[in-house]
């Protein structure tokens, strides 16, 4: 009875390991240590909470080929990902909007001109409602663009390597939108 007994006990402590090898838990959130990107599985790089008037609004997550540059990351033509995990109520579709035009002026130095047709079409996305729980999965691939999911369910493809730079830079470039947040998504 007693053998009986350890080997449940190891079958489910294997069986819990194996859940827990698949996320982990960043800033009270579960997010997940990899993502697919077209066909390329890529790594998680880091989690950090982006905070705004002293308060979290998400956890965002980098997801990218952990044997490349971590600097290069954001201009690099390569697979890589960023996930949202909405995590306050203060969050709004129109926040969302401010916060992503003056991202992509920041990113830009203001020169948006180019992207504008773009950024628009990935506004579209947030203008449904945002709740707590929501996810963005915004993934970037040289071949398909970068595509934005909400909640799993694809909402739009955006083409160009133009725009995934000035995207990725929001959050990774000199001019980030939250320097914490930079930091734990580089795991610098």
């Amino acid at each position: 009875m007693k053998k009986s007994i350890a080997i449940l006990a190891a079958v489910l402590l294997f069986a819990f390991q194996s859940v827990d090898a698949q996320t982990v838990t960043s800033n009270g959130v579960k997010v997940q240590s990899t993502l697919t990107v077209g066909s390329q599985k890529l790594d998680r790089i880091g989690s950090g909470v982006r905070k705004k008037y002293g308060m979290s609004m998400y956890v965002g997550t980098l997801y990218a080929d952990k044997t490349k540059s971590k600097a290069a990351l954001a201009n690099a033509n390569e697979p890589a990902a960023v996930s949202i995990h909405i995590v306050s109520s203060l969050i709004t579709s129109e926040r969302m909007e401010e916060s992503i035009r003056e991202g992509f002026v920041l990113s830009t130095g203001g020169n948006t001109k180019t992207i504008d047709a773009r950024i628009n079409q990935m506004i579209k996305v947030f203008s449904e409602p945002i709740k707590v729980g929501d996810v963005f999965d915004i993934k970037y691939s040289p071949t398909a663009g970068t595509q934005i999911s909400k909640n799993g369910k694809l909402k739009v493809t955006i083409p160009g390597h133009d725009f995934k730079k000035a995207l990725f830079n929001i959050w990774l470039g000199p001019k980030p939108v939250d320097a914490g947040l930079k930091k734990s998504m580089l795991a610098l």
